[in-house]
């Protein structure tokens, strides 16, 4: 359920004219939480509960690898502790789950059509003469003899019975031995079963053997085809003593003349006589097998009565081909229907999309910005002094760019952040936000990524050198608790800049990536904050010193802010890229999210990228194209994706979207045991935050916007390729498996998002058969040319399948050059269908980013995830914004009052009507404070019973309040860093103030 707030948040006053307590910063009304008695919506990852030694998939995972006992993985795998080697069983377990879905695609791809219509039925009609259809034919044994030039002889006129019926059975004019069949004792009891085949009345010519001798003394000859009947001729009175038995038709003539009279004693002829009575059919096949006396018997009965078959299509054979036609129809029909849908968002939603919006009612005036003079000692002036609403933002949102760092190179976050600050749109309503996720070296790199980031930066003044701030980061054991530092400055053509540098606490000195906590941790970190802002929620010291820095760079508290921008530290945004994604959203306020076309840099680099140039390019136009038009892309790629804050309901209401806590909540999950948990949070985070926005609001929307488009970094070498696509495969199953039991997305049945993401989730799982079971056919059509148009189907609509995207390219971006990318594409479709899949699935329990990002003296198994230690809660205070606040400025008033007692008191002019004593002016400045910073009313659950708990030490003018409290010389708090670490009103929080969190002259942490 959407949950909505008003606010009435209001622009700064800004203005110079002297400051007083009026001004200070004023937090609106926030949202209340009227969704927090709802149930959260189900997910298999969710919030971790009482452990179930009994769970159902870790009993199968035990079962189906009983062969490999604890010790052995111990001893021989190296899986030395229990989590380990579960993920080693479940691995396995779902290997074998996906062996045998590719069994069954590939048995109902070749066997089933064998098994129910064996090669000896598979051309049934074209094995068989039709009775009465075959001039100069005649049946002998329910084969078609030639007879046109036989030798008559007595009582056996070949030419008479030709030309009264061809095709007739004249079995019974020969002389036949008993069949073997008919010797079992216990179906000697039917009349039938123990009738000689040469009764008294039947074996006209008892000389006349029928043998291969006979036939050739009377120029008879085979003609290798069988007699073949029709159901309806069965019905016409010259065979009124025939019926069918499985397929087979017996003539009953003689046992019918033998026996006029029906015996009710004897269960065969009983059966016999019913069936020959029936007017609908003369089936009697299910009497028959019905009992097994009778069942026994019928082998004796086809080999004394056999006259032919039924030359019709049997039911095995009809229903092979009817399960091919209906599967080819399924499968054709969804390859069709993406292609039209892709075509038909191309023409007629896209441009539409990404069209300027109409300008609403409301002046689109900017924001007040703050400029600073570097004349004066942190002076601020405002370009604008206007009061405005959030109404006043206009189609201009304002939008935090989030640039995530690892292990990059100066080069390319450097060309990321000009491609950032180059774009068409309005500096103050965007804010370069990057992260550098721990103090890590890349590999070939000489500086480390923080400083490469903060060396891009022009730093201000005011809050030039930062203190680390703690935070509750995604993590197992003591790492939960990290510190940050935020700097704050501008970048370029004066773009607003914030860098957060996760430095790691006291405890991680000396070791390898100290604070490095994994990207999804430092998406936590934007969406925490804006979280905890929207609702006003308790924040921690990290959060708090965000809130000031943002508004000092700004101008706006920053709950102004409504969409981020996710881009990775390898990728350049075209300049127009952002204002179509803005645009987007303004347009259609029911989108939360949506992405742009990522094109590959470096195609040309080697053929590793070659063959990625055209997956990149269908994956998009085709893929996303088709899920826009219902609103449902089930990937949003994390190197260039936009995701809104909160949405607009009405004049004054909103809507968290990506700050809903739920979201928060299940995103910064840091309990992750199951494999199915690390799959989804540790190697496809990107896709994780997709499938929980698409579960979360299931009627909100997802989108792809082509205009839109940015250039990244592809891997060049194949074991990157094959690292990264390792990682995007099984999060991609994992997720697709979440999906797919979302039950309210777009459509029903068939025609529903649902199933088109379980399609898509059984061909992921059976990419490797299906391409064996691809080359298997061209193969076979090659050696075995299609002799009908049956077999052509299969042949055809690979060629549809593999045709359509070269149509797509035509109809859609009319670039050639895909075409030429596509061929190289197809040559390399056993990597990607086949090698790439079946690595991944193998890999299932790696969850390691392998070669994809290397970091000078890593060593394989370091990462963030192991738990070490207790985490330790009370180390990161948690504050409502007002408290701290609160707390800051007593803490100036005390350090004013402090300094005040100890300046030298100045005379005071001489006034005849007024003499005031030195105790008269320091008590009124002691005394003249207005109660109203305190009338707020604070948290029951906020730490504000010590005024300065976990403070930070370092305090900015956030209320524009610089004449009356002058910042301090930037040696200050260093100089005086040692008080704080002896002050026993500073708790447990002292810690972050140890100089080992400072940088040295040569910037190096």
């Amino acid at each position: 359920m959407e949950s909505d707030y008003t606010s009435d948040r209001r622009f700064q006053d800004v203005s110079q004219n002297p400051p007083s307590r009026n001004n200070t910063l004023g937090r609106g009304k926030t949202l209340s939480r009227p969704e927090r008695h709802l149930p959260v919506a189900p997910l298999l990852s969710g919030k971790k509960e009482q452990e179930n030694s009994w769970d159902i998939w870790v009993i199968f995972s035990r079962v189906i690898t009983f062969w490999a006992p604890g010790i052995a993985l111990s001893s021989l795998g190296g899986l030395r502790d229990a989590q380990s080697q579960q993920a080693w069983r479940e691995k396995v377990a779902l290997c074998i789950i996906a062996a045998v879905m590719g069994a069954v695609v590939a048995f109902l791809t070749v066997g089933f059509a064998t098994v129910l219509c064996p090669p000896s039925q598979e051309n049934n009609p074209n094995q068989y003469a039709r009775f009465g259809e075959s001039p100069g034919n005649l049946g002998i044994a329910g084969w078609q003899f030639n007879v046109s030039n036989a030798r008559s002889v007595p009582n056996l006129n070949f030419t008479k019975l030709m030309i009264e019926q061809n095709g007739q059975d004249i079995t019974n004019s020969f002389k036949r031995s008993e069949p073997p069949q008919c010797s079992p004792r216990p179906i000697q009891q039917f009349t039938i079963v123990r009738d000689s085949v040469c009764a008294p009345d039947n074996c006209i010519n008892r000389t006349l053997e029928l043998n291969e001798t006979t036939l050739k003394t009377l120029n008879v000859f085979n003609t290798s085809r069988k007699v073949g009947f029709d159901w309806s001729q069965l019905n016409s009175p010259s065979l009124e003593n025939y019926l069918v038995v499985d397929g087979f038709v017996l003539n009953l003539d003689p046992y019918i003349a033998a026996h006029p009279t029906a015996n009710q004693s004897d269960k065969m002829d009983v059966i016999i006589r019913k069936v020959l009575a029936g007017t609908h059919g003369k089936d009697a096949t299910r009497l028959l097998f019905g009992k097994e006396s009778t069942k026994d018997a019928v082998n004796c009965l086809i080999a004394k009565y056999y006259a032919g078959n039924i030359d019709k299509q049997t039911i095995g054979c009809f229903t092979s081909q009817l399960f091919l036609y209906i599967s080819l129809t399924v499968i054709l029909g969804i390859v069709l229907t993406r292609f039209a849908m892709a075509c038909v968002f191309n023409w007629f939603i896209s441009h539409r999309l990404a069209l300027p919006p109409k300008n609403n009612n409301n002046s689109r005036r900017v924001a007040p910005m703050p400029i600073s003079q570097h004349g004066g000692q942190n002076s601020i002036s405002y370009a604008n002094s206007n009061v405005k609403i959030m109404n006043d933002v206009g189609n201009d949102l304002f939008t935090v760019l989030l640039v995530t760092c690892y292990s990059e190179g100066e080069i390319g976050i450097r060309a990321t952040c000009e491609s950032m600050a180059a774009t068409d749109y309005p500096d103050e309503r965007k804010l370069l936000f990057l992260i550098c996720d721990g103090i890590i070296t890349g590999s070939g790199e000489s500086k480390s990524t923080p400083d490469i980031c903060i060396g891009l930066m022009e730093l201000d003044p005011a809050i030039k050198d930062p203190q680390p701030q703690s935070y509750i980061a995604v993590a197992a054991g003591s790492k939960q608790h990290n510190m940050a530092k935020v700097y704050a400055g501008h970048f370029g053509r004066r773009v607003p800049m914030i860098t957060v540098v996760k430095c790691g606490t006291n405890a991680e000195a000396g070791k390898p990536k100290p604070g490095n906590r994994g990207k999804r941790d430092s998406q936590i970190i934007l969406m925490s904050f804006f979280s905890r802002v929207t609702y006003n929620e308790r924040m921690c010291p990290l959060e708090y010193d965000l809130f000031g820095k943002i508004h000092h760079l700004m101008g706006v508290t920053p709950d102004f802010f409504e969409l981020v921008l996710m881009v990775d530290a390898d990728t350049k945004v075209y300049p127009d890229s952002l204002r179509l994604l803005v645009n987007c959203m303004c347009n259609d306020n029911l989108i939360m999210g949506l992405c742009g076309e990522t094109r590959i840099a470096n195609k040309r680099g080697s053929f590793t990228t070659a063959i990625q140039v055209f997956e990149y390019y269908i994956s998009h136009h085709l893929g996303k194209g088709f899920e826009s038009v219902f609103g449902g892309v089930t990937c949003l790629p994390g190197c260039f994706c936009m995701y809104r804050l909160k949405t607009r309901k009405g004049d004054n209401d909103w809507v968290p979207i990506i700050t809903k806590p739920e979201i928060v909540q299940e995103y910064s999950q840091n309990a992750v045991d199951t494999l199915h948990q690390k799959n989804l949070l540790l190697l496809g985070e990107d896709r994780f935050l997709t499938t929980l926005m698409l579960r979360n609001f299931p009627h909100r929307k997802m989108m792809f916007c082509p205009q839109a488009i940015c250039k990244t970094i592809v891997p060049d070498e194949f074991k990157v390729l094959l690292s990264q696509r390792r990682r995007w495969i099984n999060s991609t199953i994992h997720n697709l498996m979440e999906l797919v039991l979302v039950r309210n997305l777009c459509g029903t049945f068939c025609f529903s998002m649902q199933f088109v993401i379980f399609m898509e989730l059984i061909g992921t799982v059976v990419l490797p058969v299906a391409i064996l079971l691809t080359y298997s056919l061209i193969a076979n059509s090659i050696l075995n040319p299609p002799k009908q148009f049956s077999d052509l189907i299969p042949l055809l609509m690979l060629i549809m399948i593999l045709g359509l995207p070269a149509i797509t390219i035509l109809l859609t971006t009319r670039k050639m050059v895909y075409i030429a990318w596509m061929f190289i594409y197809i040559l390399a479709l056993p990597i990607w269908n086949f090698i790439l899949p079946t690595y991944a699935y193998w890999h299932f329990d790696d969850f390691s980013w392998g070669e994809t990002r290397k970091v000078d003296g890593e060593t394989k198994g370091d990462d963030h995830g192991k738990k070490e230690g207790k985490f330790d809660a009370s180390k990161v205070p948690l504050k409502r914004w007002e408290d701290w606040e609160r707390s800051r400025i007593r803490r100036e008033r005390r350090n004013k009052d402090r300094q005040l007692q100890a300046a030298p008191i100045p005379p005071l002019p001489y006034n005849n009507t007024q003499t005031l004593t030195v105790n008269d002016n320091t008590r009124l400045l002691r005394n003249g404070r207005d109660d109203a910073h305190y009338s707020e009313t604070a948290s029951n659950h906020s730490v504000s019973s010590v005024p300065e708990a976990g403070q930070p030490a370092q305090f900015y003018d956030y209320n524009l309040t610089q004449q009356l409290n002058p910042a301090q010389p930037y040696g200050y708090y260093q100089q005086k860093q040692h008080n704080y670490n002896i002050r026993n009103d500073r708790g447990p929080y002292s810690d972050q103030y140890n100089p080992d969190y400072r940088q040295n002259q040569q910037g190096q942490y």
